[in-house]
């Protein structure tokens, strides 16, 4: 049913192996290596029509030049400003809904269930006109706001199918003998599960922080302006109608790329932790 490791496959298969991972490895990596040095390639380059050679020199100045000719600062600071209440929000309502779904058994728990997460089978795409219209209405279009308010409705139901799938692995008897002693519901939630809980929090937080940040699509639907639009969105308009500044929006990229990695191995240990709970016994 599940794949033999590789060390117990014959001489040939390992072989092959070994010559695929490097190779898989580079293909996945050259992108990344080509924005890593358009970002310190000089615009002279660019307009010389060397974009993938080796840069003629290294320009490290093309990072305090994107933030000299461009916004970059605002825009990371409205990502910090959708993307870190989308997280609290989400994780307090999914830590709420599935405790509610994954410890109390009660008429139409699946069905509500099943409305959470019926939301992530649906293509994003076709909900634009109607979340547009409805943010346009309730005086939240081109907001930070607004766009926060959306991700945590739109993320919430991913997030209450991880929760209450954890909650659910949780030793029952915890609970029952909580309850045998009379401790209050919303105590048992406080103290006896919210603190099993940090793992899976922990990765969530990861998870929700990497799919927010580094969102594009929602960006440009739901903001228009500098003011408010994230990074994502905002390294888009470096490139103007005539010319494109290729070697800025690389920089951008890279700088923009940094606090979701930060936040991975800040969070790392805890990462791991939380996506491997319940997988060994």
């Amino acid at each position: 049913m599940f794949p033999r490791p590789i060390a117990t496959r014959g001489p040939g298969a390992r072989a092959l192996y070994q010559i695929a991972l490097p190779v898989a490895l580079i293909i996945w990596l050259f992108p990344l290596l080509g924005v890593a040095l358009t970002s310190v390639r000089p615009a002279s380059d660019l307009a010389a029509g060397n974009y993938f050679g080796m840069p003629s020199s290294i320009a490290f100045s093309n990072y305090v030049d994107v933030f000299q000719n461009s916004p970059i600062g605002r825009y990371i600071l409205n990502s910090f400003k959708v993307t870190i209440p989308t997280v609290i929000g989400t994780l307090v309502l999914s830590c709420m809904t599935g405790f509610a779904l994954g410890v109390y058994r009660f008429r139409g728990n699946i069905l509500i269930f099943f409305l959470f997460v019926a939301g992530n089978f649906v293509p994003f795409q076709i909900l634009m006109i109607p979340v547009r219209d409805i943010t346009v209405q309730m005086g939240l279009y081109n907001s930070t706001a607004g766009l926060a308010l959306f991700h945590i409705a739109f993320q919430t139901g991913f997030c209450t199918l991880f929760m209450r799938n954890f909650i659910g692995a949780l030793p029952r008897e915890l609970i029952e003998a909580a309850r045998v002693e009379g401790v209050a519901e919303w105590r048992i939630f406080w103290f006896i599960v919210l603190p099993l809980m940090r793992p899976a929090i922990a990765a969530l937080s990861v998870l929700v922080f990497t799919f927010i940040w580094n969102d594009f699509f929602w960006a440009t639907v739901l903001t228009t302006s500098a003011s408010t639009q994230p990074v994502t969105a905002g390294l888009s308009s470096l490139n103007g109608q005539w010319i494109a500044a290729w070697h800025l929006v690389s920089a951008g990229s890279i700088i923009a790329a940094l606090p979701p990695v930060a936040m991975f191995f800040l969070m790392q240990k805890h990462f791991i932790a939380g996506l491997t709970m319940g997988a060994v016994k």
